[in-house]
């Protein structure tokens, strides 16, 4: 098969793959914005979604002072990641990252710790977010346990220094 999936009579819903080459500019993503750094990122949000992110990268600025704050891929980054697989594929990201959607704010904690995906750890201590292996999903700030999202940020910047 050459990548593309069609539906079969039975399935309601079908999808295609984008072919590898396909690249999605700033503006087809939401939370991903065109600008140079991170205090211009944040400036470019609509209330109140930008005192929730200002609140946050405050956050995680002061839990994980080591991590460089920067801009990737239109998002807030924060300590640069060159990562290298066992096949050889290797490339460059963050450690931490911060990006305000449509309908959530999502926090992403890229490395992995010994005992698995970072997130997936705090799906208890944090009931109303949606977590996934990399990414905690939001409403707003007051939803979640303050003291829990400074252990995943924290975590997130110690597993980062072990990397």
């Amino acid at each position: 098969m050459n990548g593309w999936r069609t539906r079969s009579s039975s399935e309601k819903w079908w999808w295609r793959r984008k072919p590898a080459a396909c690249v999605l500019g700033y503006e087809g993503v939401k939370g991903q914005l065109k600008v140079s750094n991170p205090s211009e990122y944040i400036e470019k949000l609509q209330e109140p979604r930008k005192t929730e992110i200002a609140a946050l990268d405050a956050l995680i600025r002061k839990t994980a002072p080591k991590l460089e704050p920067f801009i990737h891929s239109g998002m807030l980054a924060y300590g640069p990641w060159h990562y290298k697989y066992g096949s050889g594929r290797e490339g460059d990201w963050f450690r931490i990252g911060l990006a305000s959607n449509k309908n959530y704010i999502s926090l992403y904690i890229c490395p992995a710790a010994e005992t698995g995906y970072i997130p997936e750890s705090y799906k208890k201590a944090l009931p109303k977010a949606m977590i996934g292996r990399g990414c905690v999903r939001f409403k707003r700030l007051s939803d979640l346990d303050q003291a829990a999202l400074k252990k995943l940020i924290r975590a997130g910047g110690q597993a980062a220094a072990k990397a």
